[in-house]
């Protein structure tokens, strides 16, 4: 259990401290000042909303009753009450459950829970969920953003349309791109599934759409029929949204809020994780460090963990091999330092992060004909050793898995939670509460004769069942057990408390942004689609 003097030590600690050895990027711990921090905070909090642009808050910030802003508050206490406690951890969850209206060809996806908890502030973290519309299939994201929230807000926003349209028809194609050209109504391309805090940047999407149609323009021009398979598909729309990043804050841009937005996207960065699923296809895009697993219900009532994705770092063999064979070998001593890319960067392969990606010339004439971009905390700076970019890559990995009855659910979540729970911990967690959920389920079915004892019993049951207020969203479960639980694997309500009132200048020492989404499957609309094909065969 985490005594108070264990509190204190954090706190103290703190104040005493003159560099801050956190987790993150290497973006996120030069900072010169408090006043600095503060300054650059409010502006990462309005630069690109001008009034009435946009709909944010964000996207879950505690809430400044409970969360301090520095440890350098007189009166500091990492108290909260229980109620208190659920209301930031549940502030961000967001769930939704497939209906199956005709009964006929159910959803392999039975629903699906999510949430996010902040250490950055703001949150740096995004997700994303939709359905495609125009193909078939849901689509599911995690996206962990560094040096800002830019990057993992545009690709959030961007990558589930390029997927999309790179699985379309060259028949669907030409419709969208004939009712653009004649000003009418576009079909739709996905319907997303979002939470109502969820960022939206309206004054740029049509920005956005323009890019997006200049690359259904390409797949038109193509010779044949596009013809992506899922992976090819998945692996073109990364690197085609990657490419978009680059080019549009070289082009010339009139609007200052445009130009202002595709600095930061660029000069940002954002690691993906996604996934797609169609009927028992199940197909994860990643790239960087955010992890997919699956949890698998073993015949014998035991649970297994099949990961789906590789953590592209400098711990991963497969990626330093690839580097060095990217690179001359003269570099091969300098290409990881301190565990960091060129000693800068803690993933391998991102999104934006235009500093690791282009020569030194292109990014000082970038950054000399932009005004004022200290103030979009923006900083030229070249890493030692840097000879041959580019050093970083949005080509994701892709994972084909054909879904089984036994699997039973996708966890998808940033590093955030993966450095403070094991991929085994994490299945045995969702596995416990999917039990702990069917034991509170209310019993239908009552003893006959009914009798005021009988009823006096189930009153009972049903008060203790709500006494030991049981998160509902699997993804809240997770984020609970991970910044809380104590050395024997239990919620430590004092250290739960502590861990979310730590105040913005000491919270990214002791956790990074989290991000979580279950997606559960439907056993019975599996076993059909293998029950259907033996048949026909």
């Amino acid at each position: 259990m985490m005594s108070r003097t264990v509190s204190s030590w954090i706190l103290s600690s703190a104040r005493n401290s003159v560099v801050l050895q956190g987790k993150g990027r290497l973006y996120s711990i030069c900072v010169p000042n408090r006043n600095q921090i503060k300054w650059k905070l409010l502006l990462s909090k309005t630069r690109l909303c001008p009034a009435g642009s946009c709909i944010s808050n964000d996207t879950f910030p505690l809430k400044k009753a409970f969360r301090h802003t520095s440890t350098e508050e007189e009166h500091f206490s990492f108290q909260l009450s229980p109620s208190q406690i659920n209301d930031i951890l549940r502030a961000g969850e967001l769930s939704h459950k497939i209906l199956d209206l005709d009964g006929k060809n159910a959803n392999s996806v039975l629903r699906f829970e999510s949430n996010q908890l902040a250490s950055n502030s703001p949150i740096e973290d995004r997700r994303s969920a939709a359905t495609c519309v125009q193909t078939r299939g849901m689509m599911f994201g995690v996206f962990d953003g560094h040096a800002g929230s830019a990057c993992a807000q545009a690709v959030s926003e961007r990558l589930l349309h390029y997927i999309a349209v790179s699985l379309m028809s060259r028949q669907t194609l030409e419709e969208i791109e004939l009712a653009v050209e004649g000003m009418k109504p576009v079909l739709p391309i996905l319907h997303w599934h979002k939470h109502p805090n969820d960022v939206e940047y309206r004054e740029i999407t049509s920005q956005y759409f323009e890019n997006l149609r200049v690359y259904w323009q390409h797949l038109l021009d193509l010779d044949s029929e596009p013809g992506f398979s899922l992976e090819e598909a998945m692996i073109c729309a990364f690197k085609r949204l990657d490419s978009d990043i680059s080019l549009e804050v070289q082009a010339p841009q009139e609007n200052e809020l445009m130009r202002n937005v595709a600095l930061q996207v660029a000069f940002s960065g954002a690691t993906a994780c996604v996934a797609h699923v169609d009927g028992v296809h199940l197909h994860v895009a990643n790239t960087g460090d955010c992890r997919a697993i699956l949890g698998v219900h073993e015949e014998d009532g035991t649970w297994s963990t099949l990961p789906l994705t590789r953590d592209h770092n400098a711990f991963d063999e497969f990626e330093i091999r690839r580097l060095k064979r990217e690179h001359p070998r003269s570099e091969e001593k300098t290409l990881f330092v301190n565990d960091r890319l060129l000693g800068i960067l803690m993933p391998s392969r991102a999104f934006g992060d235009v500093q690791l990606k282009w020569s030194k010339e292109l990014q000082h004439s970038i950054l000399e004909n932009s005004c004022d971009v200290e103030a979009l905390n923006i900083y030229q700076y070249v890493p030692p050793n840097y000879y041959t970019p580019p050093y970083l890559t949005a080509e994701p990995e892709v994972t084909y898995h054909k879904l089984r009855s036994k699997d039973k659910f996708l966890v998808i979540a940033s590093d955030g939670l993966w450095e403070m729970l094991s991929n085994e911990k994490v299945v045995d967690l969702v596995a416990g509460h999917l039990t702990e959920l069917k034991v509170q389920k209310p019993q239908l079915a009552f003893e006959k004769p009914v009798n005021l004892g009988y009823m006096h019993s189930l009153l009972l049951q049903r008060k203790n069942r709500s006494a030991t207020s049981l998160d509902q969203n699997i993804a809240t479960h997770l984020i609970r057990h991970a910044i809380g639980s104590n050395e024997y694997g239990e919620v430590d309500p004092e250290k739960l408390a502590a861990m979310l009132t730590l105040p913005e200048d000491l919270a990214r020492m002791y956790r990074d942004d989290i991000t979580v989404t279950v997606v559960y499957f439907n056993s019975e609309s599996i076993e059909n689609y293998y029950g259907n094909n033996n048949k026909c065969k």
